[in-house]
C-alpha cells in the first residue's frame, strides 16, 4: 500500500548526566532512523543550565532541514526531537515540532506522537481563557495545558502532567523539556510506542528501538502505558498516572503491520517476525498455486518471504522502488498522479511475464493506489494475479494518529471483497482475517487497538468527529 496512509510522527529525547556534553547530534541520528514515521517536517530543541534553551525546525526531510552548523548551534546536554506527518493539523511550518512555549525566564518544549480526539473542546476552553494558538495542531493544546497547570496553577511537573493527562482523550507519547529536565509520557492505553535505552551516561527515549541501534545504545525497556519517566542521579525515575491500569490496553496493530521499521521491537514483539508470521498466515488462508511470490516494497517484503517459506513457492522481486521520489500528491492532474506511481514503482517484466504471481501488500485503504499499482503489473503481462493483503479490510477511520480517510472513502467500507476484486481486475483477492492477524502479532486481541478494522474503539469518539477527513493531503 503505497501513499495511502501515513503515521503521525516519531519522537526522541536524550538526557546526558554530563552538562558539558551536547546531545543534539545524537538526536539527529535517532530522528534519521525514524524518518519513515514522518517526512513533512523535523525539529530539535535543546537545553543546558549554562547555555540556555535553543530550538530549530523546518519543513522537509531531516537532511534538508538541518545543516552541520545548525546542529552545532543546538548546544545542551538535554534535547528532544520530532519528525512529523500531519493528521490533526495541516502541513505547514507552524505545525512543526517540538512545540515551544517561551515566556519570561521559563519555557516548555514538547514533541508529541498521537492524536487527541477531544482537542477541539480543550482548545476552546483555553481560548476562552485568553490563550492564543499559532498552529492548528492538537500538540500545542497539550503544551498550553501544561503551562496552565505548572506555571499558572503552581503545580509541580508531575502534578501538572497528571492534571493534563486526566483531561486528554486519545493517544499520546510525549517527550518534554521543562524546568531543565527531560520527561517521557505514554498514554494509559499504550496506543503509541515509546521506549528507553542507555548509552554511557545518557538516557534515550524514542518511538522505536531502531533509533537506539543507530547510536549503539542499549535497550532498557518499553515505557509502560500510563507511565511518566524522568532522569536523575543516573537513574530512570518512574511515576504512574492515576489512570494507569484502569484503561483497556490498546496497542496500535498498524505499528506491526506497516508503520514501524522491521528492525524494531515494540512492546516486546519483533516487527520483522510479525510480518513473516503474517505471510505464513496468508498461506494458511490462501494456499494458492503460483510461480512466484512478489512483495510490494518495502513494508511487505517480510510477509512475502513468510508466504514463500510456508508455501515453497519461490520469492522474487517483481517491483523496483525508486527511493528518491519526494511527495507527489500535489500533482494537479490525473495524468500526473498516474505518472507519480510510475516514478515510485516499476515492474520487472521478465520476472512477471507469463507467470502466475502472488502479489503481497500490507493494506488497502482507498484502493486507488492499489488499482494504479495493479494496472502497472498487468502491463508486464502476468498469466494470473493473486493479490493478498496483510491487514484485514479497513472499514472505519483511525482517530489516534493514523492519517487515513473518511468512511465514505474507504473502499472496504463500501464494497465487499468480490466487488473490490472486480474493480481491481485480478484473479483473486484475499485479506488476512482478524484472528490470523492477532495470532501473527502474538499479542492477545484485547490488548490491541483494532478500531479501524472492527469499529471497536478504545475511547468514545466525540459526536461529529466521524465526518472529518483524517487524511490531510
Amino acid at each position: 500500500m503505497q501513499g495511502e496512509m501515513e503515521d503521525k510522527c516519531g519522537i526522541v529525547g536524550i538526557h546526558a548526566k554530563d552538562s558539558s556534553k551536547d546531545v543534539a547530534p545524537l538526536v539527529y541520528y535517532c530522528l534519521y532512523a525514524l524518518q519513515h514515521r514522518g517526512q513533512e517536517s523535523a525539529g530539535i530543541a535543546s537545553f543546558n543550565q549554562e547555555k540556555g534553551f535553543k530550538h530549530y525546525y523546518g519543513m522537509g526531510l531531516i537532511t534538508s532541514v538541518f545543516s552541520d552548523e545548525e546542529i552545532k548551534n543546538l548546544e545542551g546536554n538535554m534535547a528532544i526531537g520530532h519528525v512529523r506527518y500531519s493528521t490533526t493539523g495541516q502541513s505547514k511550518v507552524e505545525n512543526s515540532q517540538p512545540f515551544v512555549i517561551d515566556f519570561g525566564d521559563s519555557f516548555i518544549a514538547m514533541a508529541h506522537n498521537g492524536d487527541i480526539v477531544n482537542s477541539d473542546e480543550l482548545k476552546k476552553e483555553l481560548m476562552d481563557e485568553g490563550f492564543y494558538f499559532r498552529s492548528d495542531s492538537d500538540s500545542e493544546v497539550i503544551c498550553y495545558m501544561l503551562k496552565k497547570e505548572h506555571y499558572d496553577n503552581k503545580k509541580n511537573v508531575l502534578e501538572a502532567i497528571e492534571a493534563v493527562c486526566k483531561k486528554l482523550v486519545g493517544s499520546y507519547a510525549l517527550t518534554i523539556l521543562i524546568d531543565g529536565e527531560l520527561y517521557g509520557v505514554r498514554d494509559p492505553m499504550g496506543i503509541k510506542p515509546l521506549a528507553v535505552a542507555k548509552r554511557q551516561d545518557k538516557f534515550i527515549l524514542a518511538s522505536e528501538t531502531v533509533a537506539f541501534d543507530v547510536i549503539n545504545a542499549e535497550f532498557v525497556r518499553d515505557i509502560m502505558p500510563g507511565e511518566v519517566v524522568h532522569f536523575k542521579n543516573d537513574e530512570i525515575n518512574s511515576h504512574m498516572l492515576e489512570s494507569a491500569g484502569k484503561c483497556k490496553l490498546s496497542h496500535c496493530m498498524f505499528e506491526y503491520v506497516y508503520f514501524a521499521r522491521p528492525d524494531s521491537t515494540i512492546d516486546g514483539i519483533n516487527v520483522y517476525k510479525t510480518r513473516m508470521n503474517i505471510g505464513a498466515q496468508l498461506h494458511k488462508l490462501y494456499p494458492i498455486d503460483a510461480d512466484v511470490v512478489i512483495p510490494v516494497p518495502d513494508s511487505s517484503i517480510p510477509a512475502a518471504i513468510g508466504y514463500s517459506r510456508a508455501s515453497g513457492i519461490p520469492y522474487g522481486e517483481g517491483l523496483i522502488k525508486n527511493r528518491y521520489v519526494g511527495r507527489t500528491f500535489i500533482m494537479p492532474t490525473q495524468e500526473e498522479r498516474e505518472l507519480a506511481v510510475r516514478l515510485k514503482l516499476n515492474p520487472i517484466k521478465d520476472a512477471i511475464k507469463g507467470k502466475k504471481i502472488i502479489l503481497i501488500d500490507d493494506s488497502i485503504v482507498r484502493g486507488t493506489t492499489s488499482k494504479q499499482l495493479l494496472d502497472l503489473v498487468k502491463e508486464a503481462e502476468p498469466a494470473e494475479i493473486h493479490f493478498l493483503v496483510g491487514c484485514p479490510p479497513v472499514i472505519s477511520p483511525c482517530y489516534y494518529g493514523v492519517a487515513m480517510a473518511t468512511k465514505k472513502e474507504l473502499i472496504a467500507a463500501n464494497y465487499n471483497t468480490e466487488e473490490i476484486r472486480e474493480q481491481l481486475g485480478i484473479d483473486s483477492l484475499g485479506y488476512i482475517t482478524i484472528p490470523a492477524l492477532v495470532e501473527a502479532i502474538g499479542m492477545p486481541e484485547e490488548k490491541l487497538c483494532l478500531g479501524c478494522i472492527n469499529e471497536d474503539y478504545p475511547t468514545e469518539i466525540p459526536e461529529g468527529l466521524e465526518a472529518e477527513t483524517y487524511y490531510k493531503p
